[in-house]
């Protein structure tokens, strides 16, 4: 099998171009963070089988991981979930995805991998390999799951978990740290103004 360690990249950017065709077919426009967000979703997906699957399988995992992380994107907004930058849906959604992927995918047989994996469901080697990384995803999820709500729960009872409004508005960039984390006009997303340019940026903050 060829590695694909150096060759990732590739499957990072199909993972970009499906996210901006989805994107683009879904909006009438390109999204330039989404089509980030899919390069991210593509390498994360293909990271947890680069060892065990050919250049086939990485492409398809690539490829999925590209469209789904915009629908996952998508799916938390509309259930309102505060993830601005979707980093559930890249590193979460597509991270568990790709490990799924690795009981689907891989062409490793036992004695290849020193019996780490088995051959995936679709190179002939059953459920097995693929039942193995359910229960992976789902052990973690539950690990995560409880720790997390432990660790916010304290949080939210001591410190607080949000700031004001107006420091929301102001970026945490710059309360924390001081400094704006972009330049000017970056990420702003001012509406047209009438005269047909862009509005500034206080006009469409009440």
């Amino acid at each position: 099998m060829q590695p694909l360690q150096d060759s990732l990249g590739i499957f990072g950017q199909q993972g970009a171009v499906v996210a901006m065709a989805f994107t683009w077919l879904k909006s009438g426009k390109p999204d330039v963070s989404m089509t980030g967000n899919g390069l991210l979703a593509g390498l994360v997906a293909v990271t947890a089988g680069c060892w065990a699957v050919d250049q086939l399988g990485a492409l398809i995992i690539g490829t999925v991981a590209g469209a789904l992380v915009v629908a996952s994107v998508l799916f938390f907004d509309r259930v309102r979930i505060d993830d601005p930058v979707g980093a559930i849906s890249v590193h979460g959604v597509c991270g568990a995805f790709g490990t799924i992927a690795v009981g689907l995918f891989s062409e490793l047989n036992a004695e290849e991998s020193a019996g780490v994996l088995k051959e995936g469901l679709f190179y002939g080697g059953g459920t097995d390999q693929l039942v193995s990384q359910l229960i992976g995803v789902v052990s973690v999820a539950a690990w995560v799951s409880i720790t997390s709500f432990i660790l916010f729960t304290v949080l939210k009872h001591t410190v607080g978990l949000r700031v004001s409004e107006e420091e929301e508005l102001a970026g945490l960039d710059i309360l924390e740290h001081g400094a704006p984390g972009y330049g000017e006009g970056f990420g702003s997303f001012a509406p047209p103004s009438s005269n047909g340019g862009s509005a500034p940026v206080e006009e469409t903050v009440s």
